[in-house]
């Protein structure tokens, strides 16, 4: 027991050092600035992009860069951390067959960690796609899903577009991107500026990057990435080569905001100020101890009310969260949290909830609908 113990010691720690440091695995993103020269003016003419590291930069500069010694504490924690029966049995999902979905009007799902699908005026988007069973850029080894998916890729309705929010494993999943490109060739991907190369060899048709506060029209619909204080990463030589977003989404009388990734800091504020008040947002309320190791790049279930406000959301939807084992809270701690910051703020928590993996909450589009 003590031989099995040790060896499954062994094989988490290479597997989240394979997640946090991606060693070894510049196959999953060989994107370089002196490889694409077709993508170099775009890159280097960014106001995101520092010239002398050659790398993208958030305003208050990168606040996620961790020294060894830091990362070693972590893990030192990460073993160390108390039981969380929660990993072993997931939770509650909410299952869809294909029929179910052929049906997906006027809606939004939380699919799991941050995939949300929503569909209006006959327009339906999926956020960063993830259906793998481990967020990881080797298929069997890393940190595990522990909640199923409520559904197959091949299940899914008609996809127009599918946002991207940067390129950490848990958001941007290669085996999904391929499959999906394969069972739906004509589906758009938006993504923040250097990604387009990747998706393009993993299959992906259609392709557009985009920088911070640039926009795009389809179907009479608008998509704006903005900044968020996060960063990318896919293998040790990539560091923030790539941009990282949140995006908002327009309707004519609808709006929908992702926020991907992101370290509490003023620029929900300034999305609300240039781009008005979303009447839905996707707010990440998980994978935020330990506090100073995680605060820059992750918000907690408080933080996560603050960004509600700084957005002056109609309405939000709780996501990364017990999808995927990846920092030291219990897997059931931020919808708690997130109750009790709701509670202090005053907010009713029917306007910030909690959906289960697969569930719909199609009440927020019924009253969009009957305007239409």
């Amino acid at each position: 027991e003590i031989i099995l113990n040790r060896r499954n010691f062994f094989i988490k720690s290479f597997a989240s050092l394979l997640y946090l440091t991606t060693a070894g695995c510049a196959k999953a993103s060989n994107f370089s600035l002196s490889q694409n020269k077709k993508n170099n003016y775009k890159l280097y003419n960014s106001p995101n992009f520092n010239d002398l590291t050659k790398r993208f930069e958030h305003p208050s500069g990168d606040l996620d860069d961790k020294s060894f010694g830091e990362i070693w504490d972590y893990y030192r924690a990460y073993f160390s951390r108390e039981h969380d029966e929660w990993e072993s049995t997931g939770f509650p999902v909410v299952k869809s067959s294909r029929n179910e979905l052929k049906k997906f009007k006027e809606n939004v799902m939380w699919v799991g960690h941050a995939s949300i699908m929503i569909n209006h005026l006959n327009l339906t988007i999926l956020t960063d796609p993830h259906f793998s069973d481990y967020a990881s850029p080797i298929s069997f080894i890393g940190p595990k899903r522990i909640t199923q998916s409520p559904f197959r890729i091949s299940d899914l309705p008609p996809i127009d577009i599918v946002i991207i929010s940067h390129n950490h494993y848990d958001h941007l999943d290669e085996n999904s991107i391929k499959k999906i490109s394969t069972y739906q060739p004509k589906v758009k991907f938006l993504v923040p500026l250097g990604l387009k190369k990747l998706l393009t060899e993993w299959g992906a048709k259609d392709v557009t990057e985009l920088d911070w506060w640039q926009s795009i029209k389809i179907k009479g619909v608008t998509f704006q990435p903005t900044p968020v204080q996060h960063w990318s990463k896919r293998s040790p030589f990539d560091r923030n080569k790539t941009l990282w977003a949140g995006w908002m989404t327009q309707w004519k009388d609808f709006s929908f905001y992702f926020t991907g990734d992101s370290g509490y800091s003023d620029d929900f504020k300034e999305v609300s100020k240039r781009l008005g008040n979303p009447d839905l947002a996707a707010i990440p309320i998980g994978a935020y101890e330990p506090r100073e190791f995680m605060k820059s790049s992750h918000i907690n279930p408080k933080e996560a009310v603050t960004v509600f406000r700084d957005l002056g959301a109609k309405y939000a939807i709780a996501i990364h969260w017990g999808t995927f084992k990846l920092t030291l809270e219990k897997l059931d701690e931020p919808p708690r949290l997130l109750e009790k910051a709701l509670e202090n703020a005053k907010v009713s928590k029917n306007r910030f909830k909690v959906l289960q993996h697969g569930e719909f909450w199609p009440e927020i589009l019924s009253k969009y609908k009957s305007k239409s």
